[in-house]
């Protein structure tokens, strides 16, 4: 296949202009940054599938190999949705924020400007690694660990005894020649 250059030249633009807009600070901008970049990855994906054939309808005169790949093109209608579903959501922001603000520009705010100034290496929290402990429930998870047998035992009603049997049991290799649960299901 050949790739035709005026559309490889205006896939190239798209993607130019799209990034382009959507950096800009105005909402309806950024949209139509947005549309850009998927009509430029819609035409990309045309041009990597591949040579073009015979409509993929099933012929048995014809050679499978003269048939036209379906798989780009249903890349393709799926972005198409994809693109509309999130245009939609976008326009619908657009929409919300001209209604209450009267306003289709991203201001900065605040607390934005203020997170510009502040150097990264002044950290007021210091990590002391004794007072972490192993989690963040410190001793008391390992303890709870430690007791969780009792809880069980208590809980089913048996003795500590039985736990211990039901331990080595449980940690019996499967071809044991003592273990007495043949049979068992």
């Amino acid at each position: 296949m050949t790739l035709s250059l005026v559309l490889l030249i205006g896939m190239v633009v798209l993607y130019a202009c799209g990034i382009f807009l959507l950096l800009e600070r105005s909402l309806t901008r950024m949209l139509l940054g947005f549309l850009l970049v998927g009509n430029a990855t819609n035409i990309l994906v045309f041009f990597t599938s591949g040579s073009f054939g015979a409509a993929p309808l099933y012929d048995p005169e014809r050679a499978p190999e003269t048939y036209s790949d379906p798989l780009p093109q249903a890349f393709i209608l799926t972005a198409i949705v994809i693109t509309f579903g999130a245009t939609a959501f976008l326009l619908a922001l657009v929409y919300r924020s001209w209604r209450l603000a009267q306003v289709d520009t991203v201001e900065d705010d605040e607390e934005d400007i203020a997170m510009r100034s502040i150097d990264p290496t002044l950290d007021d929290e210091e990590f002391d690694e004794e007072d972490s402990g192993d989690t963040e429930f410190g001793t008391f998870a390992e303890a709870a660990v430690s007791n969780a047998s009792d809880d069980v035992a208590d809980i089913l009603g048996i003795d500590d005894g039985e736990v211990q049997e039901l331990r080595t049991v449980a940690e019996r290799p499967e071809n044991d020649p003592d273990d007495d649960r043949e049979g068992r299901e």
